[in-house]
């Protein structure tokens, strides 16, 4: 399912992709080599960035997309129109299943996810009308998501 009731202007999805590759080098990724950048975009135009930040207790790692929901929504931010991922493999990249859920908590449904190739640049200058951008968005990501509405639901008692 794309993301059809919701668009980014593309000076944004510009500003947003470029934010996602400027996150990347930031990743902290000695142990896997994975570099990942996130960006996510606010419903005031702000941008904020995430890289992935690895830990030698696994555990204690946490992906990109996850570091700029926990920046944005502990500053107050908690209304998203966009979210761009990068890695430094050559094709689009999905977010792993928690971060995913983490998406589903704070975005609404809709909401374009732009899954955003290494070689972007290299594909738009070879006439890739996107970049090989894969547009997508959570519902399609994670279909019968559990989310906050859910808790609201009545009880069999």
């Amino acid at each position: 399912m794309s993301a059809s009731t919701f668009s980014i202007e593309l000076t944004d999805r510009e500003r947003l992709i470029k934010a996602a590759f400027e996150a990347k080098e930031f990743a902290y990724s000695r142990y896997s080599n994975f570099r990942v950048g996130a960006a996510l975009l606010t419903t005031t135009g702000e941008i904020v960035k995430g890289a992935n930040i690895e830990n030698a207790s696994y555990g204690g790692t946490i992906c990109a997309e996850r570091t700029a929901f926990v920046k944005a929504v502990s500053e107050g931010k908690r209304s998203f129109t966009g979210l761009a991922v990068v890695t430094d493999v050559e094709s689009a990249i999905s977010p792993c299943g928690m971060c995913r859920q983490v998406i589903r908590e704070f975005c609404a449904q809709a909401m374009p996810i732009l899954l955003v190739p290494a070689d972007y640049e290299k594909q738009l200058a070879d006439g890739v009308a996107d970049g090989g951008v894969k547009e997508t968005c959570i519902l399609a990501l994670l279909p019968d998501g559990f989310g906050p509405e859910d808790l609201d639901r009545p009880r069999v008692q």
